[in-house]
Order: C-alpha cells, then structure tokens, then sequence
C-alpha cells in the first residue's frame, strides 16, 4: 500500500494550521551571519533587559528547597492568589482564586480559550492588523478569523464597523490591547464600545493583554474589567515581556465558568500543567517593588521615541506606537509589497524587519521594527538605512 494513501497523513484539522513567517526571516538572518554579514535586527519580540535577579535568585532558592514535584495541574496555590490579587488590584478585574490558572505562557492561554469556545464553521472577529499566531489557533479548532481594520473601526463608530463584518456565524472576539504589531492602545471608551457590542451580539471574548505593562500613552483597559463582561471573557496574560520571562514559558489567564473547565481540561491533556519550580521564580516577579514598571517603561520610551525619529527623518512616516515595543512604519516608498520593502531593507541596509502583510492584509505597504533592543544597535540600524536606501 502507498505511505501517499494510507495511514501516513496528518489529521485534516491541521491542512490550515501554517508556520511562522516570522521563522524564516531569522533563519535568512542567520545564513546572512554565518556568511560574515552584520546584521542589525529589529524583527523580534523579545525584552532587552535581563530577567530580574530575584527572578533568577528564586528559582535557584526553588532548586535548593527541592520544589520540583508535580504541582496542582492549575497552578501553585500561592502562585495562584498572587495572581488573583493582582488582577483584581491593577486590572479591576472581580476574580477570585478558582477563576486563575497558570499555563506555558500565553499561548496556551490562547491555544486553550479558543478550543474552549470555538466549534467547526464558527467565526472570530479579529481587529486588524493582528497577531498572526491567532489565525492558526482558530483553524486548529475547525473555525475562521474575519478581520476587521483596526483604523477603520477606530475612525468610525466600533459598533457599526464591527456589524459590518460580523454574520451569523460569529462565535468569539480576538481583543489585543496593546496591539501587536501596530502599538494601538484602545482607550477605555473605545474598550466599552467594544464591550457592549459583545454583549449585544451575545459573543466571547478572548483578550491577549500580554504588552499590558508597556502602555507610553493613554491607560491599559482590561476589557473584563467592564460591566457584565467578565463572565463572557477569557484574558491571557504572559510574564514574558513585564519581566523578560520569555525563554521561562509562564503564563496565565482569568476566567468565569464554563471557560475555566476548558483551560484546565486543555492544560491537564497537553502538558499536565507548568514547571514547579519556575511558578516560583513567578511569584517573586510579582513580589517586585513598585518602580521596577516605571524604569522600565522609561528606557523602553527612550529607544521607542528614537526609532520613531530616525524612520521619519528616513522618509518612513511612523506615528509613535502608544504601547508595547513595535514601530510599524508606512515603507511605500521603497515598495508598496512588504515583503520586497523588507528584502530590499536586508539586502542593501542589512537591516532585519518583518513585513506587514505577514500581519494580515491590512499590513502591507508597512513593516514591525521591534525597538526592544539596544540604543547602539538602534542608532546604527538607522544609519545603515540613511546611507543605503
């Protein structure tokens, strides 16, 4: 029997399921490298500063103690109402301990609230451009993401826009606030807008606040902070970029009944649940002191207010990003294609972007310039860019 025919195929829900584009441009990175080539790169998504040292100090202090058994599949318990007091503290968000769980980062936040709302021919209003891992999330489960510009929604009434793209088939809205890529901050009116539109239309939400300390401009608005929508939400959060978590794979998320048996059910049958001793290292980063956001967020604001300089001066006309630690410039003038705008930028600046499109189609004619690298390394991007376009 032919291997083509027979048992040898992957499950149909995966025929829709892609990769990152994300991936292949570091990979055409590393072959520039290895062939010699300084590269100056913006195309990442990782913090520039190193994990806190009481981080670090409490999950070597874990080690010693031997707290590396099975954990409760939910999460550690202090862990746990550490995070609930947070949520209910700074999020305005009425959780208690039961409503919390802790999971692999935020994607399995995400991974599980979409496979605990979402049947086969269902539909996900997505503002855009998005987060591109959501569009595979939601064709895992069998559904479809219907985007809605982001500008366009903004410019006009969200109510209106939103019924513009919204059927019968609408399950579930995907709300990112900080926006990847983009650096949009919805403002609370705008959230509360949003929110009685979910309600109207008896819609989920799933809200990925994973930038929701890194806000320069305006307030960070917890959309199950607002009246009657925190039985309706599920909101993913990550350590990963308030704390430089990212390689520790420490997330969690908060929701009411139903949505919470489906994230224990997804978390028990995946991975049974998160490093013990890692949840420690978590509940330490919780316990920093008050100004560790503010510095933070001030170097953060410095490198995002010169990359946004430097691309104007450029030519590449960028308004400065209110949150998370992405500048999305308009690059028509080098090609109205992304994609050829980011090659040309590789090839004759050796500067690494990711091109809009990958964004979804509201991006292109644009590039992500991740700031969250060095001064020096920005600086020098810039003026390879000066002297080669």
């Amino acid at each position: 029997m032919s291997i083509a025919s027979s048992a040898f195929r992957l499950a149909a829900r995966l025929d829709a399921v892609g990769f990152s584009d994300i991936v292949n441009i570091r990979n055409r990175v590393m072959e520039l490298r290895v062939a010699g080539q300084q590269v100056f790169q913006f195309e990442g998504g990782e913090p520039f500063p190193a994990t806190p040292a009481p981080v670090k100090e409490a999950m070597a202090r874990a080690l010693a103690e031997n707290k590396t058994r099975y954990a409760a599949s939910s999460g550690v318990a202090e862990l746990r109402a550490a995070l609930a007091e947070k949520l209910r503290a700074r999020n305005r968000v009425p959780v208690e301990e039961r409503d919390v769980i802790v999971l692999n980062g935020g994607m399995q936040g995400l991974f599980g609230a979409f496979q605990s709302v979402l049947n086969p021919g269902d539909e996900v209003l997505v503002f855009s451009p998005y987060w591109t891992p959501i569009k595979d999330l939601v064709a895992g489960c069998g559904a479809r993401i219907r985007l809605v510009p982001t500008d366009e929604a903004r410019r006009d009434v969200f109510a209106e826009t939103l019924a513009r793209y919204a059927t019968d088939r609408s399950r579930a809205l995907y709300f990112n606030t900080p926006q990847n890529p983009s650096g949009v901050v919805f403002t609370r009116g705008e959230t509360e807008e949003v929110a009685a539109f979910v309600r109207e239309r008896d819609l989920v939400v799933v809200a990925d606040e994973a930038y929701e300390d890194l806000v320069y401009d305006g307030e960070h608005v917890s959309i199950a902070s607002l009246e009657g929508m925190f039985e309706r939400t599920i909101s993913c959060y990550t350590l990963s970029k308030s704390y430089a978590m990212t390689g520790w794979r420490i997330g969690y998320a908060a929701a009411a009944e139903p949505w919470m048996t489906g994230l224990r059910k997804t978390t028990l049958y995946s991975t049974n649940g998160v490093s013990t001793p890692t949840q420690w290292a978590a509940l330490a980063a919780l316990e920093l002191p008050a100004d560790f956001f503010a510095s933070t967020l001030a170097e953060y604001r410095e490198r995002r207010d010169l990359m946004i300089i430097g691309l104007n001066e450029i030519g590449l006309p960028c308004a400065p990003p209110a949150g998370a630690f992405y500048a999305f410039p308009d690059v028509t003038r080098i090609d109205a294609d992304s994609r050829a705008a980011a090659e040309t930028l590789l090839e004759r600046a050796r500067v690494a972007t990711v091109p809009g499109v990958v964004f979804g189609e509201h991006g292109d004619g644009r590039l992500r310039f991740s700031f969250s690298t060095s001064l020096e390394t920005i600086a020098a991007g810039l003026d390879s860019m000066r002297r080669n376009l």
